[in-house]
């Protein structure tokens, strides 16, 4: 079945639940007991490493951003990109608050949100704390419009919100010169134990602009047969994936990508261009922070694509022609 069978049958809505139609339908029980064993019995090969991990606050350069008529990808930190045509503004996942410990922040903002552009629309690819922060969204609350997945629509207007849109998969919706499509991924959510996961949805964003340019921004996901899917439905210029916290393998392998998975959905996609996200802020897998873009670097080189990735540190801008 296509994904947009699926998504059209609404497969991935269950009793009171969501359901991730391309993984296994682990219980919570069990999930938690591989994470226990992941954290307190599992051997860590790069413990070494991270003595080499530095805090690095994060500079930006607001008038580079702002000052293209074409458009302009930043990197911010952890998962969060800001993308700028034509004076609107979309933000993708912003954290600026840290998590709480024992997580350290290793990229901090050195701004503050009203000196970033106005924001139009913040993008929401799901509910992990690392990816929806309450905190953040209040600096955007009385001027932009939130766009979330299916659940989560109560949490934010709670958290005092005035516009919030909630998205099933492929549902569009337009914010300026910007078509925006949350598409399906291979992961989950849950914010409380208690509750459970999945009470709420998670997905992609794909973004079409006026000037004929089209952004893939895969979310938080595992490696899914329907990468290919969306490659034969849409001709993609840039792909931005979320690499990170994909080591320990056994445990991290149904939720995150990894470098090699990157590169062999990459193809699939058939996109212009990659560009990856999610790592150098928080440690959340074995791997130490700095190490996703050499690992998506000697794997690109392996692949012959190095010429197709965009290395882009925090803070920097991106300028898509």
């Amino acid at each position: 079945m296509s994904l947009w069978d699926m998504a059209q049958r609404k497969t991935h809505h269950g009793q009171g639940r969501f359901i991730n139609p391309f993984s296994p339908n682990e219980r919570l029980r069990k999930r938690l007991l591989a994470f226990l064993q992941w954290r307190l019995f599992s051997e860590n090969p790069f413990k070494p490493d991270y003595a080499n991990e530095k805090v690095r606050p994060v500079h930006i350069d607001w008038k580079h951003v702002t000052s293209h008529h074409s458009i302009s990808i930043t990197y911010i930190n952890h998962a969060s990109v800001l993308i700028h045509e034509d004076g609107t503004s979309l933000l993708l996942d912003p954290v600026f608050s840290g998590l709480l410990r024992p997580f350290t922040d290793f990229s901090p903002i050195d701004f503050t949100p009203d000196m970033m552009p106005s924001i139009d629309a913040v993008l929401i690819t799901h509910g992990h704390y690392d990816h929806l922060d309450l905190a953040s969204l209040k600096a955007f609350h009385t001027h932009a419009r939130i766009l979330c997945p299916l659940g989560y629509g109560k949490l934010i207007r709670r958290n005092g919100a005035r516009r919030v849109e909630e998205l099933d998969w492929l549902d569009s919706t337009k914010v300026g010169p910007f078509d925006i499509t949350f598409l399906p991924c291979n992961h989950w959510t849950m914010r409380n134990p208690l509750i459970g996961p999945n009470k709420a949805l998670w997905g992609s964003y794909l973004i079409r602009t006026a000037s004929g340019r089209t952004l893939y921004l895969s979310g938080d996901t595992a490696y899914f047969k329907g990468f290919a899917e969306i490659g034969r439905r849409f001709r993609i210029d840039l792909a931005i994936f979320n690499l990170g916290a994909y080591e320990p393998r056994w445990f991290m392998k149904d939720s995150h990508i990894n470098p090699q998975e990157a590169v062999q959905a990459f193809k699939e996609l058939g996109a212009n261009k990659l560009m990856v996200v999610h790592w150098g802020t928080f440690r959340l897998g074995d791997e130490p922070v700095f190490q996703p873009p050499l690992d998506i670097r000697r794997e690109m080189d392996m692949a012959g694509l190095s010429h197709k990735l965009i290395s882009l540190p925090h803070g920097q801008t991106f300028i898509l022609e």
